[in-house]
């Protein structure tokens, strides 16, 4: 049914906080006019309160009220809002535009004895705050229930130049507070003239949760699509009126007001989520929300006397408990590193000093096992060296990918920073998750992943940078042969002049063969580090060229230049390829990070994942299409040269 404009009006007391969308706190519901509709719910420890907005002529005896928290029944109780003994706070703020246009045919009177009928009628409880837009913006009246200031403030108005609509939108949804129902009823009858944006008072307005409704005078056509983007971002509403409708309607908003009814509903001990499905009955009228039931800080009380909502949990006395373990694990680590960067070192054995002049991390491992110990951090490299003293295969796989990425560390300082990181992490996802074991679990799981990651990245970094050099570093040496010097010696060329990590790996190669090792199998040996094929390929046409005779500078070029068009066509390939790489990445890392972000912040919302059967079910299939989708894609843009 079509409805007159000051009909529409009349039923912005049932819009005062109309809002579906609650984010981090109490917000305004869905309203729609002329509805029986909840329009504000606030969670008070173990109940919510709910504002209800009753339409006109209906007749709702409070005890017929019904209420239920997603399916369950709760007990409530009701009462008038404005004789509430606990009520909710209720506040509306007018704005009232003050330009020099309100003065043509009567406008600006009308306006302020429209303005005047609303405080004489609204309930006592209810705040009002007065806002005025002209060239400057200023905040007339804070919201107060001493309605003859308010009385005063509104007789006292003047015109002035210009219609900052925009910035008054702002300053009202920031005087209007944080707390209770908000509602903001704009009187304009211009455009707006500030250099504010429609994004930036949107989004003002959509970040301050108030409702926003407005009364456009005399005005039509294109003049109201900015006004639309305001109510609508304040899921309000628009209302075309006239000087002679503003009184009667403003009554009639004053009325609505009087109309709510304010019911207080116990959580039943089945509902432990911080938001719910609220539904209002009685009769045939019935009106449905879904709000935050529970603050985000003050959890569910579970058995064991844990809080958080998703029943996997400790409680805070044992988080903190834990936070602080932690915290003195790391702290006593550090001040063991001090201690140990200032304790006397002890005398090097043979075995180090040919480990550390060869590079070997392994021998240096062994060597250091096999020393006296030192206190703080040598007794701790110690314990870690004599645990994978007893598991050699996992030692042989760090120190190989630790010899791959270039890093001096050794296999037992390697363990020791890994379980560092790993625990810090774990501390990160303690304080993040306020003691909730999913995140500590998470923290810990990437805590564990990422230095391995990054140990990756680095081996694949030095494996290219070594293979990219490699042509020029043949080139080099073919040149120092043709000059008459040995190949050792063209090796020493390689590691004055070259750069790293080739240099650094040739000169590991010439001490393993000053101390007695044949130059081939040092040469082998950087194939077998650097996990190099190319040079693996080379080194075999030496040993072969070695055996049977030859012209080494020749073969040097002629490999040379075989692995520089190689390395061209890998490179034509890496472009050709990067778009899918790219594509694979974005698509593989999206889910995750989007999980992560809804993890952070609507715990709530996804923790259906694995608290429900289905939830767990569709967590496999995810990561199951997730993974299947990466290796396909990997495959696709893989190609080997």
């Amino acid at each position: 049914m079509m409805r007159t404009p000051l009909r529409r009006l009349a039923a912005l007391g049932l819009a005062v906080a109309g809002s579906t969308a609650l984010v981090l706190g109490p917000s305004p519901a869905a309203v729609a006019a002329d509805d029986f509709t909840i329009t504000h719910v606030q969670p008070a420890g173990g109940d919510i309160q709910v504002l209800l907005s009753v339409p006109e002529g209906a007749k709702v005896p409070l005890e017929s009220l019904e209420v239920t928290i997603d399916g369950t029944s709760a007990p409530a109780t009701a009462e008038s809002a404005g004789e509430s003994t606990e009520p909710i706070r209720r506040t509306t703020i007018l704005a009232i535009d003050t330009s020099n246009s309100m003065a043509q045919r009567g406008r600006f009177d009308a306006a302020k004895a429209a303005a005047a009928a609303f405080l004489e009628s609204a309930p006592d409880d209810v705040y009002v705050g007065v806002i005025t837009f002209d060239a400057d913006v200023e905040t007339a009246l804070a919201p107060t229930l001493d309605r003859a200031s308010a009385a005063d403030v509104v007789e006292g108005l003047e015109l002035a130049r210009d219609t900052r609509l925009n910035d008054a939108v702002i300053a009202a949804a920031e005087l209007a507070g944080t707390e209770g129902q908000r509602n903001i009823l704009v009187l304009s009858d211009g455009r707006d003239t500030s250099t504010t944006t429609e994004a930036a008072v949107t989004d003002a307005i959509g970040e301050s949760g108030v409702a926003v409704d407005v009364v456009a005078l005399d005005q039509s056509g294109p003049a109201l699509a900015p006004l639309k983007k305001l109510a609508d971002a304040g899921n309000g509403s628009v209302i075309e009126a006239d000087a002679a409708s503003l009184t009667a309607a403003f009554d009639d908003e004053a009325a609505s007001l009087s109309r709510q009814v304010l019911l207080t509903a116990q959580i039943p001990e089945g509902v432990s989520a911080t938001e719910g499905t609220v539904a209002v009955t009685s009769g045939e009228l019935s009106a449905t929300a879904h709000v935050v039931i529970r603050d985000a800080s003050a959890p569910a009380p579970t058995l064991d006397g844990s809080s958080d909502d998703s029943g996997v949990s400790v409680s805070r006395s044992v988080m903190y408990a834990g936070v602080a373990a932690i915290g003195l694990g790391l702290l006593v680590l550090v001040g063991s590193l001090m201690w140990s960067a200032g304790s006397p070192k002890r005398q090097s054995t043979p075995a180090e000093r040919i480990a550390a002049y060869t590079g070997d991390a392994t021998a240096s491992a062994a060597a250091t096992r096999g020393g006296e110990p030192v206190l703080t951090l040598d007794n701790a490299k110690s314990a870690a060296a004599s645990v994978l003293n007893r598991n050699q295969g996992l030692e042989a796989r760090i120190n190989q990918r630790l010899v791959a990425g270039g890093s001096s560390l050794k296999p037992a300082e390697w363990i020791l920073i890994h379980g560092g990181i790993a625990i810090a992490a774990g501390l990160v996802g303690a304080l993040l998750g306020k003691g909730d074991i999913i995140f500590i679990l998470l923290f810990l799981a990437l805590g564990a992943l990422l230095p391995w990651l990054w140990l990756g990245r680095l081996r694949k970094k030095r494996i290219n940078a070594f293979n990219s050099q490699l042509a020029d570093t043949l080139t080099l040496v073919s040149g120092s042969l043709s000059a008459g010097m040995s190949l050792a010696q063209s090796l020493d060329t390689v590691v004055k002049e070259g750069r790293e990590p080739v240099a650094g790996e040739f000169r590991q190669a010439l001490v393993q063969s000053r101390l007695g090792y044949p130059l081939v199998d040092a040469l082998d040996d950087i194939a077998t580090r650097t996990e190099s094929k190319d040079f693996g390929w080379t080194v075999m046409a030496i040993r072969i060229q070695r055996q049977v005779g030859g012209n080494l500078t020749e073969l040097l070029q002629t490999v040379a230049a075989t692995l520089r068009e190689r390395d061209y066509l890998r490179r034509q390939v890496q472009t050709l390829s990067a778009e899918g790489r790219l594509s694979g990445w974005i698509l593989g890392l999206l889910p995750v990070g989007m999980f992560f972000y809804m993890l952070l912040t609507r715990r709530e919302y996804v923790s259906k994942l694995w608290t429900e059967p289905m939830g767990l079910l569709m967590l496999a299939g995810a990561v199951g299409l997730l993974s299947f989708g990466a290796f396909v894609i990997a495959r696709l843009v893989k190609v080997e040269v």
